[in-house]
């Protein structure tokens, strides 16, 4: 007897709903995401802020900035990024806003904007320890030890 090999309406369904259903994974991982970090206020409450206002006037205005400047530097940072994400690619920044405050005392003295074009990427963990001394070729390593050996210390003293 031969039996004829023949798939079910049902079966044919599921042999076509798992690959798209896969293929439809794979392609909602590779839609971009878009992170927003930080924040940075609208140019227009910026633009009120005038040389001279007083560092109160500016909180009231702006809000607490996201970084302040190190010991010594009076100033204030509100810094905004875009980062966009795409499956298993390296994030990459699309866009960076940087309001950048100076005080002189307790007023402004220095408004500034920075965007992504104004900066320069910094690797901040090279996994690297510099070190401040000289540093020596390899043949300057090798021809600096010449002398430096006496016979005595490979052959041992007794």
């Amino acid at each position: 007897m031969c039996r004829e090999n023949r798939m079910s309406k049902g079966d044919m369904k599921k042999f076509l709903v798992v690959p798209l259903f896969g293929a439809s994974l794979l392609v909602a991982g590779c839609v971009p995401k878009v992170d927003v970090h930080g924040y940075v206020p609208v140019a227009e409450v910026v633009a009120s802020v005038a040389v001279g206002d007083a560092q109160g006037s500016v909180l009231a205005r702006l809000g607490q900035p996201t970084t302040r400047g190190l010991a010594g530097s009076n100033a204030w940072y509100y810094i905004s990024s875009k980062v966009r994400r795409v499956a298993f690619l390296a994030p990459k920044e699309i866009e960076r806003q940087i309001v950048a405050i100076t005080f002189s005392g307790d007023r402004v003295a220095q408004i500034e904007r920075y965007g992504l074009a104004d900066g320069r990427l910094i690797d901040l963990d090279r996994n690297v320890t510099v070190t401040d001394g000289r540093k020596l070729t390899f043949f300057e390593q090798f021809l600096g030890n010449v002398g430096n050996f006496s016979a005595e210390s490979f052959l041992g003293s007794n």
